[in-house]
């Protein structure tokens, strides 16, 4: 489909903005839901997404539950804590708001996606309930009542889910430039807001890039069907 070209003239200042934009929407997704091997492989993406959460959810308050006592921190014993937590909530809420977005632009890579953060949100469950530290002694308070509280528990460290999902955003998106800088921008982002609201300790937030990487490219090897409908729809993209 041949990108479309609108400009905007102010008469006045004599700018002309052009935007390109690539026409997709419901036709599209209707058009790909007709396909039995890609409705397969969005259901089970779906299922295995919606089990993930299930098991963050008994992890979370499991580890938060039995947790022990804090440790101390060279980067958080050291700074003070920083009113973050609107950043902390709102901020995740809306990067779930663009995933969501780029699963419905790109259709054909949306199993893939959801596969990759539900492998992602089961690795991190185990790691966090393999050692149950206590939160730093001092950090900002989070809303008691904030929908946030159903994802993340207090308890749950080790490692930063904030940090590491958008990193893994930026890998399954590396081959556009845009997107891949703005993932990775947020991923830093987030990492600084978590250590400056003594939400996370460092370890937490360094070894997330590290364990996300792996992640991403176990899941290449598990889902190789959808990484592979991923790739073609990457290279359509790119031949139009």
């Amino acid at each position: 489909m041949d990108d479309r070209i609108i400009d905007w003239k102010d008469t006045h200042s004599r700018v002309t903005i052009s935007l390109m934009i690539k026409p997709i929407g419901i036709k599209t997704i209707g058009h790909h839901l007709k396909d039995p091997v890609y409705t397969k492989a969005l259901f089970v993406s779906l299922t295995l997404l919606v089990a993930s959460l299930v098991i963050n959810f008994f992890a979370g308050r499991y580890a938060t539950a039995d947790a022990s006592n804090p440790v101390t921190d060279i980067v958080l014993s050291n700074i003070p804590v920083f009113d973050i937590d609107s950043i902390f909530v709102y901020g995740a809420f809306v990067l779930v708001a663009i995933i969501a977005f780029l699963c419905f632009f790109y259709p054909r890579r949306a199993p893939f996606i959801l596969k990759a953060i539900s492998l992602f949100t089961i690795i991190r469950a185990i790691f966090v309930n393999l050692t149950h530290l206590g939160p730093f002694p001092t950090q900002v308070a989070i809303d008691p009542l904030s929908l946030i509280n159903n994802f993340t528990f207090g308890g749950d460290l080790f490692f930063s889910g904030h940090t590491g999902l958008p990193f893994l955003m930026a890998l399954l998106f590396w081959d556009n430039k845009t997107l891949r800088t703005f993932f990775i921008a947020v991923s830093v982002t987030f990492g600084v807001v978590v250590l400056m609201g003594h939400l996370h300790y460092s370890i937490d937030v360094l070894a997330a890039f590290f364990i996300t990487y792996s992640i991403y490219h176990l899941s290449e090897r598990l889902f190789k069907k959808d990484k592979l409908m991923a790739d073609e729809s990457s290279h359509h993209m790119l031949a139009q």
